[in-house]
């Protein structure tokens, strides 16, 4: 339960019509905080104490939440505690890469309980989409061996690929992956499971993992500067990811840097896809992310030459991020080696100065996040989990509807 820390919660709203609204409130106060009384939960919300009770007694109906150990505080009477019920929901997270796809299933509080990769064939979705279906069908039934009643209790699948969206490629682009994007791929996804489908680019993905599990948890401003085989930046913004009009909102790997009369974007210097040119490395190759982890961790001089070139392009994005979103901190994260992450965190300091240098700073400037080429999936599967849940103003429009 919480102890004398303040307690994070967005407010809620008494008036009338706005129930689905003050649940999400509720329900997103005690996954940033962990188990809260009502008294808590009334004081950090906003809600009258009636109206937390009403809300407590119908989550705990529908196995959202569930009371702890009674705990005394002081001279008064005990408190009963209320957290989220892990089994109260599950979502299943899908990413599909240039050469691999994964998936993973998660709990309501963002434990993966069950994840599965396979390689992606060549030719893209026309012999895809089948390993992909096959591969999700296969999570599911190991999630349902784990928590029976996981398949009423499913609340979507989320999808996260590179983008951008709705943009001119050619099918055999390798940046971005534009016979996947043009292929029925939500529509089929849907038939072939029987879920509701959402899509996000693999940055948004992994921002949206960081938010729930990891650096941003609690935040309410933090952009998350994503370093796969492309560049990509993740935006929470007033405690929401935010996607753009396209969905492609953060796709900085695409700002053009300029350099000896020639522009160049900023992916094809400092992402995980030139590494593997600079290293002539095969990037579909399983074994390649422990490489460049054990290469990083021992200083080779290939390593560090690509990794002091990078962090002059990362040192002006992260500039130039903050300038523009002023956030609370960026989060360096993605599908790189943690070990190459360090090493890049390193390598960009010192920061450049900008409107972040001021007195009173709580978070560091630059932190690291998940470096782990699962976190795009796991991402992926918080996404319906953060729909189903999250504190939304559009939710308050459509109770009053």
């Amino acid at each position: 339960m919480n102890d004398s820390r303040p307690i994070r919660a967005k407010s809620g709203t008494n008036h009338e019509g706005t129930s689905a609204h003050n649940r999400r409130v509720m329900i997103d106060a005690l996954r940033i905080n962990g188990a809260l009384s009502r008294a808590d939960l009334a004081r950090a919300t906003r809600l009258t104490k009636q109206t937390v009770s009403n809300i407590i007694e119908e989550l705990e109906r529908d196995g959202l939440v569930g009371s702890r150990d009674a705990v005394k505080k002081g001279r008064g009477q005990p408190s009963t505690p209320y957290g989220l019920v892990p089994q109260g929901a599950f979502a299943i997270g899908l990413q599909i890469d240039r050469h691999v796809t994964r998936a993973v299933a998660v709990d309501l509080v963002g434990s993966v309980l069950v994840r599965a990769e396979a390689g992606l064939p060549p030719r893209g979705p026309s012999r895809g989409t089948k390993v992909i279906l096959d591969l999700v069908a296969g999570v599911r039934s190991k999630l349902e061996i784990i928590a029976r009643q996981s398949e009423r209790r499913l609340v979507g699948l989320g999808v996260a690929m590179p983008g951008p969206f709705g943009v001119d490629g050619s099918g055999d682009d390798p940046w971005m992956m534009a016979a996947w994007q043009q292929f029925p791929l939500l529509e089929t996804l849907a038939a072939g499971t029987g879920l509701d489908v959402g899509l996000q680019n693999d940055a948004a993905a992994a921002a949206t993992a960081e938010r729930m599990v990891g650096a941003a948890h609690g935040l309410d401003h933090a952009v998350c500067l994503f370093v796969g085989y492309g560049i990509g930046a993740g935006l929470i913004l007033n405690g929401e990811l935010y996607g753009g009009a396209n969905g492609n909102a953060g796709e900085i790997g695409m700002a053009l840097l300029f350099a000896d009369g020639k522009s160049t974007p900023l992916e094809h210097r400092a992402s995980l896809a030139s590494l593997y040119e600079h290293l002539s490395a095969d990037p579909a190759d399983p074994a390649l992310h422990a490489r460049i982890n054990d290469l990083a961790l021992r200083g080779d001089p290939s390593i560090q030459a690509w990794v002091k070139a990078a962090a002059v392009d990362l040192r002006w994005s992260i500039h130039l991020i903050e300038t523009i979103f002023d956030p609370q901190t960026v989060i360096l994260c993605g599908s790189a080696p943690e070990a190459l992450v360090n090493s890049l965190i390193a390598a960009v300091g010192p920061l450049l100065p900008s409107i972040a240098e001021r007195r009173g700073r709580t978070l560091p400037r630059l932190q690291p996040g998940m470096a782990d080429p699962w976190s795009v999936a796991l991402g992926a599967a918080a996404g319906p989990i953060s729909r189903a849940f999250d504190p939304r103003f559009a939710a308050i429009l459509k109770d009053s509807l």
